[in-house]
């Protein structure tokens, strides 16, 4: 295995850690005594996100292995979606207090993230066959 490759396998792994931490924000913060939030909603997005970056990167060190780079639309499928369903998850059963326009306007966002990775992973499936 190359330098890159191990940077990349150590890099995925710090971001799915990051990810799962930031996901399960409320037990982590008050077991580790880190400063605990109203709403733990930007924590999980921001963990959500992170979790699909590393995905990204795990993607991307198996095309290196045969020879593509980039992390193409594989990795844009994974951060995407991994965004997308942890908004979603928030919606059903986040038992947010934010007013209509808010709610409406985070469905849009879902809505969007899945539609535009459904899309991705259509082409990116396609391709490769």
């Amino acid at each position: 295995m190359n330098k890159e490759t191990i940077l990349l396998i150590v890099d995925a792994a710090i971001n799915y850690a990051l990810g799962i931490l930031c996901i399960l924000y409320p037990f982590v913060a008050e077991t580790i005594g880190a400063p605990l939030v109203e709403n733990s909603f930007y924590p999980n997005i921001l963990g959500g996100v992170l979790f699909g970056i590393g995905v990204a990167l795990t993607i991307e060190c198996f095309r290196k292995r045969i020879g593509i780079g980039g992390l193409g639309l594989g990795g844009a499928v994974a951060i995407n979606l991994s965004g997308g369903i942890v908004l979603i998850f928030w919606l059903i059963l986040g038992n947010l207090t934010v007013p209509f326009r808010g709610q409406a306007f985070l469905w849009v966002l879902a809505c969007v993230l899945i539609l535009i990775s459904s899309i991705e992973l259509i082409v990116h499936v396609k391709k490769m066959v």
